[in-house]
């Protein structure tokens, strides 16, 4: 899969297939979509290409106007969201930078400069609450209209159901705030992961006598913070059980920055104290053990610490039993 920043380049297919939209978890619904866009490019012999934004339209707005409460909890970051796209069998992506120029563009100019100029999409398939342009004003019936008279197809994809549920990243995100991992899966259609390269951090699991490994998460409002149990991949064949941090450790740090901590129960031999640097890892979070909280110094943090892993290794072993 090819990513591009942006649709001025030389390398971006000449004529495509295309969706848009920000695409956040990847969930279901978006994956019944991508899957038709397959089928409809195949037939029209074109490549799939996604459009997406970052920023988040709704995280430029918040900062625009300095409501950080209107950003969006973010489900994954575009790291994440690459990858499923990319699992999905989606041939390019352009993520188009969300600022104040695509912010003002009218819905025509949307049409004209980027799906038809940029692009050259000959299939549109977008979602049943698709809008577009300066304050949402496109829908579904202009941008027909306007495929019928520039000569590109547009087709609309109504709402994906489980369980009677309709899917969608809000939907998502009520549950990874709830804590519901099971439902959180259920909606995914997979566990709810998060990937990235392992940094140093200030190294204080070791004193706690729990070291863990360090992921950024990119954005500083995830839509779920807590304590998990956690099955990490890219360390060693088998995927390594453990208990993981994601949220801001109010009791050992004040920069608010988000961070995934994670302490695998087996540490493979092979690698070193060391060799967990630098290398890409995909966390899983199966199961929420508890919120954040801050403990009244460092003794305490590591007596919590010690009964996470403990719950972490029984709910393990519960599903080893059958449970």
């Amino acid at each position: 899969m090819q990513v591009f920043r942006g649709f001025h380049h030389a390398a971006l297919a000449p004529a495509c297939a295309l969706t848009i939209g920000n695409f956040d978890g990847v969930h279901r619904g978006h994956q019944a979509m991508l899957a038709l866009l397959r089928n409809e490019a195949q037939h029209r012999r074109l490549p799939t290409t996604v459009l997406t934004f970052e920023p988040h339209p709704r995280d430029y707005f918040a900062a625009l106007t300095g409501k950080t409460d209107l950003a969006p909890a973010r489900i994954a970051t575009l790291r994440d969201k690459l990858s499923e796209l990319e699992r999905c069998g989606i041939d390019q992506v352009v993520v188009l930078p969300f600022d104040q120029r695509v912010a003002t563009l009218t819905p025509q100019a949307f049409i004209d400069d980027v799906l038809v100029r940029g692009l050259n999409a000959r299939y549109v398939l977008v979602g049943d609450d698709f809008k577009f342009g300066a304050k949402r004003a496109g829908d579904y019936d202009l941008l027909d209209a306007e495929g019928s008279r520039q000569g590109f197809d547009v087709a609309r994809m109504m709402s994906y159901e489980v369980h009677g549920l309709r899917v969608s990243s809000s939907v998502v995100r009520d549950a990874l705030s709830a804590g519901d991992m099971p439902q959180v899966e259920r909606l995914l259609g997979r566990p709810y992961t998060i990937s990235g390269h392992v940094i140093h951090g200030a190294k204080l699991g070791r004193s706690l006598d729990c070291r863990t490994l360090n992921v950024r998460f990119g954005h500083e409002k995830p839509a779920t913070t807590g304590i998990f149990v956690v099955r990490t991949h890219g360390l060693a064949e088998q995927a390594l059980e453990g208990v993981a941090s994601l949220g801001v450790r109010p009791t050992v740090e004040d920069a608010g920055r988000v961070l995934l901590e994670v302490h695998c129960f087996d540490w493979p031999s092979h690698l070193g104290k060391e060799g967990g640097y630098g290398k890409i890892v995909r966390v899983e979070l199966l199961h929420k053990l508890r919120d954040e909280a801050r403990y009244d110094g460092l003794e305490a943090l590591q007596a919590a610490i010690h009964q996470d892993i403990a719950d972490a290794r029984g709910f393990f072993e519960a599903q080893r039993r059958g449970a």
